[in-house]
């Protein structure tokens, strides 16, 4: 536990902005967590993060140290594009789950990662060890996993305040006219469906994906997708929204279309850029295609 006497140079400052200053290796969303898990009282009392502090408050913190890591570890090969001591850069596969979750604690991308590093970032607990964001079981591509809570703390707010750039490529049915497009609409859970997303002002949160089309084909668009947002689903969402959805997404194509491709939705994440943890040096990753995509364009051309 660690307790602090606020002296009169920092009255008046919001609670989480002093405690982010204070503790430099914790970022404001950190600490926002903190304290609404109630790990932070002032004068023994449970506070809001905007609480405005006074001379002579006492301030006491409890940082949990990171869980016991207790999923399997499972040897399974990665496709690892880069590797230092704070980052992991993977192209993960389509058909991979990224971590445990109900009905999938075995053979994700966390048992994987766990048996390739003995260490991982534990801030996001023992089922998502690591784990900064996501990519969806189906779409394949570039995904950055921290191996310590600096590195996962750094890259957290990088995603917060979207200096870390996403790409992604994406065939998608129908032929797009625009050459390039912005989609501003709010995503939230499907109040008909639990287990899909959609466009709804009800209980949502801003969404903006920007596109732009690489080429035509009769039935078919392949765009680039830029995000600015990262809600669940986000591009499929969009783009299935505006009447083009992505081809063989088995959610969010409907069933007046035919699927070209049966093993699930035509996205890849193929660029990644940020900013290192540690040298706070701009890095950018790309991959190509996969195969099964370039076949089905070949299919099409």
């Amino acid at each position: 536990m660690n307790r602090i006497v606020v002296d009169e140079s920092n009255s008046n400052q919001r609670l989480d902005k002093f405690l982010s200053t204070y503790f430099s290796e914790l970022s404001r969303s950190h600490v926002a967590k903190l304290i609404d898990d109630e790990n932070c009282l002032v004068n023994k009392k449970v506070i809001k993060s905007s609480y405005k502090l006074k001379t002579g408050d006492v301030i006491e913190i409890n940082i949990p140290e990171a869980k016991e890591l207790e999923i399997e570890k499972e040897d399974i090969p990665l496709d690892i594009v880069y590797e230092d001591s704070d980052i992991l850069i993977i192209n993960k596969p389509q058909g991979m789950v990224v971590h445990p979750a109900n009905g999938h604690y075995e053979h994700t991308l966390v048992n994987a990662i766990l048996h390739h590093c003995h260490d991982l970032s534990g801030i996001n607990g023992v089922m998502r060890p690591g784990i900064v964001h996501r990519i969806d079981k189906d779409t394949s591509g570039l995904i950055c996993v921290a191996k310590n809570d600096k590195a996962h703390l750094s890259l957290a707010e990088q995603l917060k305040d979207h200096t870390m750039s996403r790409t992604y490529i994406a065939l998608v049915k129908g032929v797009i006219t625009e050459n390039t497009g912005e989609i501003n609409l709010p995503i939230g859970r499907d109040p008909h469906n639990r287990q899909k997303m959609a466009v709804t002002r009800s209980n949502s949160k801003e969404a903006i994906t920007y596109f732009k089309v690489l080429q035509r084909f009769s039935d078919h668009t392949l765009v680039e997708c830029h995000l600015k947002t990262g809600r669940t689903h986000q591009i499929r969402v969009h783009l299935s929204y505006i009447g083009y959805p992505v081809e063989g997404d088995p959610l969010y194509s409907g069933r007046k279309y035919d699927t070209l491709y049966k093993n699930g939705q035509l996205l890849v994440a193929v660029g990644l850029r940020l900013i290192h943890p540690s040298s706070n040096k701009e890095m950018e990753f790309k991959i190509d295609l996969p195969d099964y995509f370039k076949e089905v364009i070949s299919q099409l051309e």
